[in-house]
C-alpha cells in the first residue's frame, strides 16, 4: 500500500505530512537553530506520531534527518542540503549538485537526484497524469506524485494537498520529500 501523505498547509516553508494510514509522520519547519528562524533554512523530521497541534515541539527533542539551507540575499537560489541518517555519517553537498537539471539546456523544473538506494530518480513539473509534480525512476516508473488541491474543489476537514509514494519506494520517503521541497522552492522562486 502506498504512503499517502496529507500536506496540511501546502506551503514549502513549513507543514506536517501525515500518512492517512498513520504509518509515517514528517514535519518540515524552519530549523530551530537558524538565525531568526529563517524560512531559508528548513529541517525535515520524522515525528513518529501525528502532531495534534501546530505548537507541538517534539521535533526539538530530535535530530533532523535533512536540513535544507537555501541561499539568501542577492545571491538567492540554491544552497546546501545536509543529510543526517544514522548510523551513516552526516553529509553536506550543494543542492545544485544533488538535484541536477536533466538536460544541459533544459528547464529547471525537470531535475534528477541520486537517492539513498544509489539509484537515480527525476522530478518533472506538470508532466504526467495531471499531477503537479511527478517523480519517475530510471525505468520510467512513477515513483511518487504531489498534487495540490484545486481552489474550486471543496476540502472537507483536510487540506486536499497530497504526496503519494508508491509502495516499492516507501523506504525513500525522506529522499523524496527533501528533493520535492527543493523542486517546489525552485518553482516558487523562478530559479
Amino acid at each position: 500500500m502506498p504512503y499517502m501523505f496529507e500536506d496540511r498547509t501546502g506551503r514549502v516553508t513549513g507543514s506536517d505530512y501525515d500518512d492517512i494510514y498513520d504509518r509515517m509522520f514528517i514535519r518540515v519547519i524552519p530549523h530551530p537553530r537558524s538565525p531568526a528562524r529563517s524560512d531559508n533554512v528548513l529541517a525535515i523530521y520524522n515525528m513518529g506520531r501525528r502532531s495534534t497541534r501546530h505548537g507541538d515541539t517534539r521535533h526539538l527533542e530530535r535530530q533532523p534527518l535533512v536540513v535544507l539551507e537555501f541561499a539568501e540575499g542577492a545571491a538567492g537560489g540554491l544552497g546546501n542540503i545536509s543529510f543526517f541518517y544514522p548510523p551513516a555519517p552526516s553529509m553536506t553537498m550543494p543542492m545544485n549538485r544533488y538535484l541536477r537539471k536533466t538536460t544541459f539546456f533544459g528547464g529547471s523544473l525537470s531535475r534528477k537526484f541520486r537517492a539513498s538506494d544509489g539509484r537515480e530518480y527525476r522530478w518533472e513539473h506538470q508532466s504526467a497524469d495531471a499531477h503537479e509534480w511527478s517523480c519517475i525512476s530510471e525505468e520510467n516508473y512513477l515513483v511518487a506524485h504531489y498534487d495540490l488541491r484545486q481552489p474550486h474543489m471543496p476540502a472537507y476537514g483536510v487540506s486536499g494537498n497530497t504526496l503519494t509514494i508508491h509502495e516499492s519506494y516507501c523506504h525513500l520517503s525522506i529522499d523524496i520529500m527533501a528533493s520535492l521541497l527543493i523542486m517546489r522552492y525552485i518553482a516558487e522562486h523562478n530559479l
